[in-house]
């Protein structure tokens, strides 16, 4: 069992789950749980072929020194992305999401056209199918480079189940998860993971092997600290100067 892998992708399916859940109850809360419930299956299927035509496709045809290299790089460009969003919001320069304010923005844009119920199941299509593609990738990704698909697909079931619990037993948006905390730690433990498999396939050697993603993590974690400290710091100091 992988560790490292199966804790980034529970936490990294967890968000998007969360995401998810939130336009399928929008969906469900205007126009019903049948078009909700059935473009959420429609998206499961879909999402389904298309895992089991990429796993085939990269496990059978990508020499797995080339898979790592291309694998750090996505796992890079998805890290850093995430750990950008979560550094502005961090400093102030970015709101903090709040998950309760995008349902009441989902269900306010399909009230205006409430009674379509085809645009309904669209939508939640859609939602189901864009955040599980993101599942898709990291797990594929990461389950491949670490060689490692049993963890990675541990930690997106566990992320699943846990989300689908709380929303069935709640039958409300998941606005007291600390998303903004999570997505923070996403973007590092991703950055992370695509340095070392980057690094890996262009021949560099890690000291501590494995254990070295941890170093990476750490000094991630207190590179954006220092970023996001510089940002309020200077933030502070312009408003005394004004």
């Amino acid at each position: 069992m992988n560790w490292y892998v199966l804790v980034a992708a529970l936490l990294a399916s967890s968000v998007e789950f969360v995401e998810a859940l939130t336009i399928v109850l929008a969906v469900g809360t205007v126009e019903g749980y049948r078009p909700a419930l059935r473009g959420t299956l429609l998206a499961v299927l879909a999402l389904a072929v298309l895992t089991a035509i990429l796993g085939v496709g990269v496990l059978h045809y990508v020499p797995i020194n080339v898979l790592r290299g291309i694998i750090g790089v996505l796992l890079l460009l998805f890290g850093v992305k995430w750990l950008r969003k979560a550094i502005l919001r961090f400093s102030g320069k970015k709101a903090l999401h709040d998950e309760a304010q995008a349902f009441d923005k989902e269900v306010g844009r399909l009230r205006q056209n409430q009674g379509n119920t085809f645009a309904a199941q669209a939508t939640a299509f859609n939602g189901v199918f864009l955040e599980g593609l993101e599942v898709v990738v990291i797990v594929l990704t990461m389950g491949s480079a670490a060689q490692a698909y049993p963890s990675a697909i541990l930690g997106s079931a566990i992320g699943l189940v846990l989300v689908l619990a709380a929303g069935l037993i709640l039958r409300a948006p998941l606005s007291r998860v600390p998303e903004n905390v999570m997505k923070f730690v996403v973007g590092i433990m991703l950055t992370s993971f695509g340095s070392f498999w980057a690094g890996e396939s262009l021949g560099v050697v890690w000291p501590y092997q494995d254990a070295s993603i941890l170093l990476l993590i750490a000094g991630y974690l207190a590179a954006s600290w220092l970023i996001v400290s510089s940002i309020k710091r200077r933030d502070v100091n312009r408003h005394e100067v004004a």
